[in-house]
Order: structure tokens, then sequence, then C-alpha cells
């Protein structure tokens, strides 16, 4: 194996009482394209800022290769100098390479760097990055704010690259092309898998299985310890104080473990009552902007159900699409009519409705007290955050002191707590760990109302959309069955226009299309329910006893005849529900094999 470019040894990090790396290993060899994996909050953008050299450990080694460059794309990109050509070269890149980087993620060189859009600015940081001709890029979200044929222009620019990589991002189709190497922030370490993300959910689970049974021997350990603790150990003290000690080792090991865990997130989605059949019907509809026509003679119609996706290149009209058929512009030309007992609940890309000087109790809570109404039942506030992983300490933080994905779990948890029979997410994946993404994905599948989705997470629009929506920027709009790779197989070049420039150096071919992507493993919702269903399995042969035994006193009937039919009653419900039990768990039992199998 070639020596590494860089390498992190043993480094720890703490932020005031909390230890975000303990012991972190890794490394990077030349031309290595890895992703770095983890939840929200365990500190991947820390972590890749100690990589980069900008934030220092308080202790461990970080050794660099001499000569090696190194060019970091952060979360929120800062552009700066006169124009974007003055930007893409302050970093050392000559003019005419920032210029050919700029034109190749379809900006112009002499544009000023003030008034982006945000898909500008994350293009405009990539494209200085590239320009800089790097040993190491270091890119935190760079998906994020770029349309689909910006995305495929950055995986051909990284699969022509030669530098070696390290990627934070949430979009499996982007890291299923792009990697070789996982890296897994998990409970402040760093773990290692020397396949690409295809093969990292698989792994992981593998080995949360194995945390779940050590935990489990763990727990039983402790209760054996605690039982030979009661029975005195002071008489025995010289003789048994390493087993003392031992067993405070396991109550500390317990306690990290249960400190670790992330828990459970609790969101869950309800309609606010049946709209009509028809939600929108749109006929003849064109919308212009001056010169620039946003879509012509366009006509759809979206039933009750229905999961829209809207796709297409930044400024296409998107947004626009959406305000059509919600009513709340008016088109230049035909008409738009929209259903009965329509209830909208709006969550748009540029996170506007945060404030950032407000605390996340404010947001939850805007007409003040602790109680937040949820689906029309109140809840306390404390509670309800903490269904979203928000811990009670921060419902007192501003919202400017959250991670990306923090404030866009605080977006779903203010507009979830709506009753709503449609739902519009603009960019809802947007700095999303993978497990929220899977557990939103689920809650969606299962919302019985209308869903309208303007996404550039081609795996996301393809395990949700019923039909998708495209526009190309110059007018032209059509609407296909399915997801994402549905549309494109259906309507191939459609998009042509809109792509960025091809890379000027094509070293090596981008990777292949995914093909839509098939489920792999149960849903959030059905291994939840499994493990229900062990639960219930489990404990209700017990329960079926002592209820034969009550039954089975020779002088109930004549004692207490109401009790005796409440027991009966109890044993026939408790028996019907055990049956009913092991069939559904037989059921998702097989079903589960059977994914497993396919895999």
């Amino acid at each position: 194996m070639r020596a590494p470019l860089l390498a992190l040894k043993d480094v720890r990090l703490a932020d005031g009482p909390l230890m975000l790396f303990d012991g972190v290993d890794l490394g990077l060899e030349p031309r290595v394209r890895a992703c770095l994996v983890g939840r929200n909050g365990a500190g991947k953008s820390t972590l890749l800022k100690v990589v980069a050299g900008q934030v220092q450990a308080d202790s461990g080694e970080r050794t660099v290769t001499p000569g090696t460059r190194i060019a970091f794309v952060p979360q929120e990109p800062e552009i700066s100098g006169p124009t974007l050509r003055d930007y893409a070269s302050a970093g050392g890149a000559e003019p005419h390479e920032a210029d050919a980087a700029l034109q190749t993620f379809g900006l112009d060189p002499a544009k000023s760097s003030q008034g982006l859009s945000g898909g500008e600015i994350r293009r405009a940081a990539l494209a200085r990055a590239f320009a800089e001709d790097a040993d190491i890029l270091l890119l935190d979200e760079p998906t994020n704010h770029l349309d689909i044929m910006a995305i495929e222009t950055l995986e051909a620019q990284i699969a022509a690259s030669r530098a070696a990589a390290l990627i934070v991002s949430h979009d499996r189709a982007f890291l299923e092309r792009v990697t070789k190497r996982c890296f897994w922030l998990e409970h402040r370490q760093v773990r290692r898998l020397d396949e690409g993300f295809a093969a990292f959910e698989d792994w992981a689970e593998k080995i949360e299985q194995q945390e779940a049974e050590e935990a489990r021997r763990l727990d039983v350990q402790i209760k054996k310890e605690m039982h030979w603790l009661a029975r005195g150990v002071t008489a025995r003290r010289a003789r048994n104080e390493g087993r003392r000690r031992k067993l405070m080792d396991m109550r500390q090991q317990r306690t990290e473990r249960l400190k670790d865990s992330r828990g459970e997130l609790n969101m869950g989605i309800a309609s606010s009552g049946t709209s009509g059949q028809r939600v929108v019907d749109a006929k003849g509809v064109s919308k212009a902007f001056g010169e620039r026509v946003i879509l012509k003679n366009f006509s759809t119609r979206i039933l009750r159900g229905d999961r829209v996706a809207i796709v297409g290149p930044n400024g296409a009209g998107k947004s626009t699409l959406v305000k059509l058929l919600l009513g709340e512009i008016p088109a230049d030309e035909g008409e738009v009519k929209l259903g009965t007992n329509l209830e909208i609940a709006y969550i748009d890309q540029a996170r506007a409705a945060l404030s950032p000087e407000m605390t996340l109790k404010d947001v939850l809570t805007p007409l003040g007290g602790d109680q937040v109404l949820v689906r029309g039942q109140p809840k306390h506030v404390n509670a309800y955050a903490k269904d979203f992983l928000f811990r009670d300490s921060q419902l007192r933080q501003p919202v400017r002191s959250l991670s990306g994905g923090e404030r866009n779990r605080l977006l779903l948890a203010r507009a979830l707590a709506q009753p709503a029979n449609i739902l519009v997410l603009d960019e809802p994946t947007n700095d999303l760990d993978m497990d929220t993404l899977d557990l939103l994905e689920d809650l969606l599948a299962d919302f019985e109302g209308t869903l309208i989705l303007v996404s550039h997470d081609r795996d996301f629009i393809d395990r949700l959309a019923t039909s998708t929506i495209g526009l190309d920027g110059s007018g032209k709009v059509v609407e296909t069955p399915g997801g994402w790779q549905d549309f494109i197989g259906q309507n191939p070049g459609f998009f042509g226009g809109a792509s960025a420039k091809a890379p000027e150096k094509p070293a090596a071919a981008p990777a292949p299309r995914l093909e839509a992507a098939k489920p792999s493993k149960l849903s959030y919702k059905d291994q939840r329910r499994l493990a229900e269903l062990e639960t219930l399995v489990a404990e209700l042969p017990g329960k079926i006893t002592a209820l034969e035994t009550g039954l089975n006193d020779p002088n109930l009937y004549s004692r207490d005849p109401a009790g005796f039919d409440r027991l009966s009653r109890a044993l026939d419900a408790a028996r019907a529900q055990l049956s009913a039990a092991e069939e559904e768990w037989l059921e998702l039992e097989e079903r589960r094999e059977a994914l497993q199998a396919s895999r």
C-alpha cells in the first residue's frame, strides 16, 4: 500500500464538556476517493477541518507529506473578490485555469462575486478547488444547491482528477459513483471500509448488530456482578478489589454507550383530512417574465395521493411552477383549478422561515408557552424537540448555532406539527444524514396526502416519485411517470442544453448511471414493527400462562363470575394476539430474508 499523503493518528478533540473525537485514525493515499459518513452532529465537518489543518486537535498527530496541496470546499463557502475570476485564482491557480474551471461549471469568469445564488456559490467554490490542481480535495456537502446536471459535471470532474478526495455528502447516488473507500464516524471514532459507498449500508448494519449483541452481553455481566456486589464485597475487599474495579469499568462502558446512543427519530405526518380526489388540474398553462419563458402550453392533473417530483437546472423555474400549481401566482395563459379542502405545509430551500437569532423554542412555540400543538394534540416542547433528536439544552440556543442538518430537522419539526394534506418540499434532503433520510422517505411513502417535491437528489426521487416533471430552462416542460431514471430513460437529451461544459481532461470516464433504486432491506417502519412483534411473541406466552393459572382456580367462577368472564375474554384475546403476531412476524421475517438474498 502506498504511503498516505495525509494521516491522522489517535486524534482527540473536545467541544467544551462534549468529546467529539476520541482516538481517530484516518489516512488518504494518492488518488483514493473516500467518503466520510456519520449522523448529523457527529462532527463530520469539524473532522474535515482537522484534516484540512483549519482546526487544531487537542491531542494526536496530523502528518502531511511535504509539498502536498490541499483544496477545501466548506459546507457554506464565502465568495470574495471583485469577480469570480479573482476568487477562483486567489488560491494560486493561473487566471486561465480559473477561467476554464469556472466555465466547466457553467459560470462566467467576469461575473461579479456579489449577489450569487446558492448554486452559483457552490459551483464557484468547486471551480476554485479544481483550478488549484490540488493533491487532496476535501469536499463538505458538495452537492448542496447543485442541480442534477451540475452534480453530474462534478462527478465527471472527480473522475478526471488525479487528486485524492475525502467527501462528506448525504447524496447516495453521488457517493456510489465517486467513492472507493468509506470512513464511518460513529461513537467518536472512525471505522474504515475499503469499498465504495454501495457496500457501506450492509457493512454498517453488520457492525451495529455485533455492537447490539456486545451491549446485551455487557448488561448480563453487569447484572451478575451487581448480584455479587450486593452479597457483600467489604468482607473480601483486599481479595476482590480487582473484581469491584471491573464492575465499575463495566458501568462506565454502559454509561458511555448510553451517552453515545443517538436516540430514535420520532417524526410523524398526519393528514388534516381528505382533500378532494382532484388536487390540481392545469390546462394549457404558460408563464414568462419578460423575454424569459418559464413554461409554455403545459397541462397536468395531480390527484390525491400523487407524489410529483419537479426537476431541472437551477433557474429553470421549478419554484415558479410550484407557485402556479398552487394558485399563488397567475398564469399568463391557460387555467389552473384547485381541488377542495386543501391544507398546505411548505418547507423552502432557503430556510427563510428561520431567523438566526430565534431560539429553537421560539421556532417551535411562536405564540409562547411550553406546548406544541402536534396534529391537534398538545405536547411539551421538550418532548417534541427530543423526537427530532434535539437535546433539552439546545432549546435555548439560537438558530445560527445549528448545523445545516439540524436547521433542516427544525424546519421539518415545525412543518410536520401542522395537519396538512399537501406537502411541498423544496430540497428537503440538504444536509440531512442518511438515517434521517431513510425515515423521511418512509414517512412520505405512508403520507395519505399529496406530495410535491423539488429535489436534485436522484436516489430520493427514484424512491418516492410517482411522476416527474422536468423543465429544461427554455420553456419546455415534460411529465413522465416514475422517478428520475424513468424520466431520463424516456427523454434522453432533454437537459442537453442545460448541462455544464464537459471536463477538458477526461482522464477517466464518469461512472455509469445507476438503475432505479430497489429496496435492499426492510423499511424503517417495518424494522420497527418487526422489533415490536419480537417483543410481543416473547412476552405473550407468559401472559397467557398467568391467565390460564388464574382460570384453573376451581372456585373462581362461583366466587367471582364477572372475574371469570373477564379472565376468559382476556385469555382468548391474548391467544388471538399471539397467533396474529406470530403470523405477521413470519411474514416480515420472510420478506427481510428475501431482500437480503436479493442483494
